[in-house]
């Protein structure tokens, strides 16, 4: 959500922000309809003063037996204007607010240009991919090899992209998970939370996923959605609050389900367990003042990579162009770990930082102490990481030509005493 109040100082500045989102909304159709708006607030506040002038009068004319009826006619009249108003008002603030909750963030001058992910730009590159003296083979020819990663049962259950994960791959997955909120939770500082995975209208709304991307998500009989990512109910955590700033940042981490239909994804990543309809998820999110979050991303950003760090995992850093940068982000960097399987990098991590545009949508401010003015807050989200993608990580770049696979050293804690998961005999 955007500021009705700085479009109409920086109507240019707005529009050649769209233009470079490939949006067609200009500042002049919102303007119309905003200069539309606030003559009838105008018409209808000096209705308002007009009635309560007429009140008065009738009161004196009543007091003093004198004939009131011209200004009871009056103030019948103006009280069907004055509804009018209202309803005019009402109708114009609805598009309004349609309309700016329609077009995506302003995106930071740091974004490059370009049309999709082969304009990213790589900004860091850790690790060397491994040799292997065989050649290896993706995840999911391994997890079948091993007895313990079963699509098709999956299929006769819930249909495609799910997943059945048995014995050791089960246990590595939540190996994954509790590592991950441990390294966060003790080393980054971010607080753990458990919440709900079915949220209401307005909490989509105010991340971003609502009305815009309604068909990316799943919703339930009776109204619910299924969070696409914990930072949906992670970040309206502090929809409609004021936060004293001396509390700031709010750092918040979850383990949750995520659920996605995955509607714009035909006939991509197929097989395996790339892109599925239900998979977990460590989420980051960051809640600060508004000078504080460029700092935050670097900060998320490193948070993220120092798990793949600990993995022993190979990747890059990159920034992500126009044209590939999330509706809500103002920057983004996404984080990309190599498959050997592929024989490419694949994203792991998305850390944006979304500035103020989530909390005008949820209402979320803060405060200095003794300072009567509030601002909006900066919110900032990061996969911390992708749980079943880094399970697809470690499966390909510790796999073994028996195929088995080696567990990271950083992993051997949370398996109890297990170093290496082999197939099935």
């Amino acid at each position: 959500m955007h500021d009705i109040k700085w479009i109409r100082d920086n109507p240019e500045a707005f529009d050649a922000a769209m233009a470079v989102r490939k949006q067609e909304i200009t500042a002049k159709r919102l303007m119309d309809i905003d200069v539309e708006r606030r003559k009838l607030m105008t018409e209808h506040q000096e209705m308002l003063a007009r009635r309560k002038t007429i009140s008065g009068e009738i009161g004196k004319l009543r007091k003093n037996g004198e004939d009131a009826d011209g200004l009871m006619a009056e103030m019948g009249t103006l009280k069907d204007k004055i509804k009018d108003a209202e309803d005019g008002q009402a109708s114009l603030n609805e598009q309004l607010d349609l309309l700016l909750s329609s077009f995506a963030n302003i995106l930071d001058p740091e974004v490059p240009v370009g049309d999709d992910e082969d304009d990213n730009v790589e900004v860091n590159r850790w690790g060397e991919p491994a040799t292997f003296d065989f050649t290896p083979i993706e995840h999911f020819e391994i997890g079948e090899k091993l007895g313990m990663m079963d699509f098709e049962t999956a299929a006769k259950l819930s249909g495609s992209r799910f997943v059945i994960l048995r014995g050791g791959l089960a246990k590595l997955e939540r190996a994954l998970s509790q590592f991950m909120i441990d390294l966060h939770t003790t080393e980054h500082g971010y607080e753990e939370t458990i919440t709900p995975m079915l949220v209401r209208d307005d909490a989509m709304f105010g991340t971003g996923q609502l009305p815009k991307f309604a068909e990316d998500s799943f919703k339930t009989t009776n109204d619910y959605w299924l969070i696409p990512t914990s930072e949906v109910t992670l970040t309206n955590q502090v929809a409609g609050d004021i936060i004293e700033q001396a509390k700031l940042p709010l750092r918040f981490t979850a383990l949750t389900q995520c659920f996605r239909s995955e509607a714009g994804s035909a006939g991509r990543d197929t097989r395996g367990m790339i892109r599925q309809h239900q998979f977990s998820k460590v989420e980051m999110v960051s809640v600060v003042e508004a000078e504080k979050s460029d700092e935050e991303l670097t900060r998320k950003t490193r948070c993220a990579e120092t798990v793949l760090e600990r993995l022993g995992l190979p990747y890059r850093t990159v920034i992500l162009c126009t044209g590939d940068i999330g509706f809500s982000a103002c920057k983004t960097y996404d984080i990309e770990v190599w498959l050997p399987g592929q024989g490419k990098y694949r994203e792991i991590s998305s850390c944006s930082n979304t500035r103020d545009f989530q909390a005008r949508r949820m209402n979320a401010r803060y405060r200095a102490a003794g300072d009567k003015k509030t601002n909006f807050v900066h919110t900032l989200n990061g996969s911390g990481l992708a749980v079943g993608r880094c399970l697809i990580a470690v499966m390909e770049n510790y796999q073994q030509a028996d195929g088995s696979i080696r567990v990271p050293d950083a992993l051997k804690p949370y398996m109890g005493g297990l170093e290496v998961i082999s197939p099935r005999g």
